[in-house]
């Protein structure tokens, strides 16, 4: 016979240690939107702890939903950049699986691709809507996936495309960049260098803007310089922006500004002038001062907005930029 104690956790059981309705337990998972806040969290901690699982294939025959949202895996470049989406895509995990939902991961090796990979998700069922990331201009994603039926909440902004249906939500990183300035002008630097990566790249011209931004009422003229992403390539490009006389720079990556405090160092100067963006596990681990993303709240935000398009609700702000924030760090030695 199976015991009170370690009898296997039901909604009934969960309702009637929290002194509240089966109802009320049962909507926390599948209609979160109709329970006060207070209560939902209240409801959603006492499922995590009591390890109540569902049963999936009640739920799906229920709510006629696979309870799956889709996310394709993108390649690291350097391993250093890519950590952000790391930690975004753990987060996402997380919010998804408090919710009662599962994240499904795939690779294709294009974008076309993977709207193919998509459509015949959705299509067979196996998914009820997708998490579109490395958004860029042009993206024929979000319209394409749109107009087959899946619905699309996107981690970045539709650069060239603002009008299109699909709810995103992206980093103001520009306004992270004109804070790094700001930072800088007040410690008395007027020669303040962009490493930045060639045009066209959205995120990246949306960095750049906010640098000109800060820069307002300064000399720029040989200030602003394009490379590839990459720490070699970020001590290169340096090389120019201290021939032209920057005395500090802000970088679009930290793979760049680790290659720019780099050739600081070996010219004699601080790499504490230098300031990186994504707030990576190498520039902490290196004393390097750099831009961070809240991928937290981003994911907890995403999934909210995503939950909320599946119930067909009509969203407040189904477009949202957060603010990303500046992390100083001191004068620690930087290794090339």
């Amino acid at each position: 016979m199976t015991s009170a104690a370690t009898a296997k956790p039901t909604l009934v059981s969960l309702a009637r240690e929290l002194g509240v309705s089966r109802q009320t337990v049962s909507n926390a998972l599948n209609a979160p939107h109709v329970v006060a806040p207070e209560t939902r969290e209240r409801v959603l901690a006492a499922i995590t702890a009591s390890g109540y699982r569902p049963s999936a294939v009640g739920r799906a025959l229920r709510t006629r939903r696979s309870m799956n949202l889709a996310y394709r895996l993108y390649p690291a470049v350097d391993g250093i950049n890519g950590a952000v989406m790391d930690r975004f895509l753990h987060h996402l995990v997380v919010q998804a699986q408090r919710h009662g939902y599962r994240v499904t991961l795939f690779d294709t090796p294009s974008y076309p691709a993977e709207i193919d990979a998509l459509v015949e998700q959705h299509q067979a069922g196996l998914i009820d809507a997708c998490v579109l990331t490395d958004t860029h201009s042009g993206d024929p994603r979000p319209r394409r996936l749109t107009r087959a039926g899946l619905p699309v909440v996107a981690f970045g902004r539709p650069w060239g495309d603002l009008e299109s249906p699909h709810a995103w939500l992206d980093i103001d990183g520009g306004a992270g960049c004109e804070e790094a300035v700001a930072h800088l002008r007040a410690q008395g630097h007027t020669r303040i260098g962009f490493l930045g990566w060639p045009e066209g790249s959205g995120a990246g011209d949306d960095r750049c803007s906010g640098w000109a931004r800060g820069m307002a009422g300064l000399d720029v003229a040989g200030l602003r310089v394009h490379a590839e992403d990459g720490v070699r390539q970020g001590v290169e490009a340096t090389a120019a922006l201290l021939t032209a006389g920057a005395t500090a720079v802000v970088c679009v990556s930290d793979s760049l500004a680790l290659g720019a405090a780099s050739r600081f160092r070996s010219a004699g100067r601080s790499a504490a002038d230098v300031i990186g963006f994504d707030d990576t596990p190498v520039a902490a681990a290196l004393g390097l001062s750099s831009i961070a993303q809240p991928v937290e709240q981003a994911a907890a935000t995403l999934i909210t907005m995503t939950l909320a398009v599946l119930r067909g609700e009509r969203l407040s702000a189904p477009h949202s930029l957060l603010p990303a924030h500046l992390v100083l760090r001191g004068h620690q030695p930087l290794q090339p």
